[in-house]
């Protein structure tokens, strides 16, 4: 591997939170401010909840690739600033960081692609020069979000300036495992996994699911860290007609959406098979169209997204206008995608936590979703059903079944709106500050 190198490019501020409650939270941060003796809403949003907070985050992923794991890292970031906190990010070098705007407190570290998912990117995991950055800027706290290169450089940084060091837990590595033909691995993989989480002082995962699982594996000092949702953004009132007629879709039409990265361990065959039965049915082909709805209403599906499957599942798809791909979206046209749709498929077994169930119940979309721990565990007040994993033919149907449904997609929509109401990024961030602080001051 080439020798590595660090540079410093400095810029604009992190990404804002939404502000707003959440009782549906509160056991989550009850389960981390308890230990701390804090109540988090008491000070959820307060200016100076931060204040002795200095983070230095170490991660693979970082804006601006988007992916889950990179946008919840940032809004941490913007988090620790906008509550009086000081953080700084180790992360690997990314080209489209060289076209961005420019970046505050982050350091990039020379990396080249992971062969197995080019989008990613990995680096050597020697601390080098990032230690002395490390020791000169003081942090009191160091959180490593991945557990390869900089996860690693962080985990030896940390322990060389006695600061604490904790984790967060973002991949289900055995299904990573399974999809990327690294069965026989999987073994000491998951020996390596636990040996680098249990070296921190706590490790969170984003739900009881996800705890439960690695408390079976022996992974210790766990906490659950939630995931909120900026409301603002993703609402029903952000339905478009413009987006709708992109897609073709009349008031009859039913457009099914799915957003997300493009990837095979993202269950999207599965998808892909649904998409066929459908369209073999005459219920997803512009020849099923008949004014009215009819019993049986036109379905279209619109993917949004990019990822190493990309060409593969544009090429297995049915042409449109039975499947429209719409690329990687954000911002502004990424709500008006979610709320112009009427139903929100979320095939995928790997994630331990998908974000996109938030923002697609947030948007008044009923979501069908694969049948694993984490989805269960979100659609558990209501907001969407559930499927077997793996089974195109039960998507199917299920597809159908609330296409032809208006009275219970709409059940099901205020159900996730109310839900998603509750998700507080504002609290969820409280309660892992009243961690930090109860690690920092031990």
């Amino acid at each position: 591997m080439a020798r590595l190198r660090e540079r410093r490019v400095s810029g604009t501020d992190a990404a804002r939170i939404v502000d707003g409650a959440s009782e549906a939270a509160a056991p989550l941060a009850r389960t981390l401010a308890a230990a701390a003796g804090d109540d988090p809403s008491e000070f959820a949003g307060h200016p100076g909840l931060a204040a002795p907070i200095r983070l230095a985050l170490f991660t693979d992923t970082y804006p601006p690739q988007l992916n889950g794991v990179s946008r919840t890292l940032e809004r941490l970031v913007g988090a620790v600033r906008r509550l009086g906190g000081s953080a700084r990010v180790y992360t690997t070098t990314d080209p489209g960081a060289l076209a961005a705007s420019g970046e505050i407190d982050v350091v990039r570290r020379l990396s080249v692609p992971f062969w197995a998912y080019p989008q990613l990117r990995i680096s050597a995991p020697v601390p080098g020069r990032a230690l002395d950055d490390l020791r000169s800027w003081g942090p009191t706290i160091v959180h490593a979000a991945t557990p390869f290169g900089m996860g690693l450089v962080g985990r030896r940084s940390a322990r060389a300036l006695g600061v604490p060091f904790v984790t967060s837990y973002h991949t289900s590595f055995n299904e990573y495992a399974r999809f990327y033909r690294l069965g026989a691995l999987s073994r000491p993989g998951w020996s390596y996994i636990r040996w680098f989480h249990n070296g921190g002082a706590r490790t969170y995962v984003p739900t009881r699911a996800v705890l439960e699982d690695l408390r079976r594996l022996r992974f210790e000092r766990l906490a659950v860290w939630g995931r909120g949702v900026e409301l603002e953004r993703f609402n029903p009132a952000r339905r478009s007609p413009a987006w709708r007629a992109r897609l073709g879709a009349d008031d009859d039409t039913i457009v099914v959406a799915y957003v997300g990265r493009l990837a095979a361990e993202k269950g999207l065959d599965t998808a892909l098979g649904a998409m066929h039965r459908l369209v073999g049915q005459g219920r997803a082909d512009q020849s099923s169209h008949r004014a009215g709805g009819g019993r049986h209403p036109r379905i279209v599906f619109a993917i949004a997204g990019d990822g190493p499957y990309a060409d593969h599942c544009r090429r297995a798809a049915p042409p449109p206008p039975a499947v429209h791909f719409v690329g990687r979206l954000e911002g502004r046209d990424l709500g008006e995608f979610y709320a112009s749709a009427d139903l929100f498929i979320f095939p995928s077994t790997t994630d331990t936590f998908g974000n996109v169930l938030l923002e697609a119940m947030a948007s008044g979309l009923p979501v069908i979703g694969a049948d694993a721990g984490p989805t269960r565990e979100l659609l558990a007040a209501g907001g969407g059903i559930i499927v077997p994993p793996r089974d195109p033919v039960a998507l199917s149907a299920a597809i159908e079944s609330l296409a032809a449904d208006p009275l219970r997609r709409a059940r099901l929509a205020a159900s996730g709106v109310a839900y998603a109401a509750t998700c507080s990024w504002d609290r969820i961030f409280a309660a892992l500050f009243a961690d930090y602080r109860r690690l920092i001051g031990a």
